[in-house]
């Protein structure tokens, strides 16, 4: 059995996942890695999507989906199925999509929205499933700046 892929947290309070989410894809590109999107439906993916194109005039985020085609040429897919057809090393679940088998991936990301209680306590659920299970977990919040600050760990 390989190493464990680590779990990050990522609570949602000040800003919302359409302004935090391309953010951390640029980030995930910048580091060489390929990325999946497991939004909760397949028009929430859909939606995630259209957002790319115009988050910021600056930049670019090269993506697809099923509408699109040709997962293995996309640095991001965006999905609602537990599916990896990019070869990812980086998964983002949003929406409270259901988070599959992570073996293998360098990280495994779950955003969840603080102000909504059930996204919360599915969140809760998933910390204590995965380190129960050996995972590295993190739990990430914003400062006032913005900023991400690993306000939790453990193994």
């Amino acid at each position: 059995m390989g190493p464990m892929t680590p779990v990050f947290f990522y609570h949602l309070e000040r800003q919302p996942l359409d302004s935090v989410l391309p953010k951390l894809l640029a980030m995930s590109l910048e580091r060489g890695w390929r990325v999946v999107v497991q939004a909760g439906s397949e028009e929430r993916s859909e939606a995630l999507a259209a957002q790319l194109w115009s988050f910021d005039d600056e930049s670019f985020l090269p993506h697809g989906t099923k509408a699109d085609g040709l997962p293995d040429l996309q640095p991001v897919w965006l999905t609602a199925e537990d599916e990896n057809p990019n070869n990812a090393n980086i998964r983002f679940y949003v929406d409270g999509a259901e988070v599959g088998e992570i073996g293998g991936l360098t990280r495994a990301v779950i955003m969840f929205d603080g102000n909504d209680q059930q996204a919360v306590e599915a969140a809760r659920a998933g910390w204590k499933r995965f380190k129960a299970a050996g995972h590295e977990v993190s739990y990430w919040q914003q400062d006032e700046q913005g900023r991400w600050q690993n306000r939790a760990a453990g193994t």
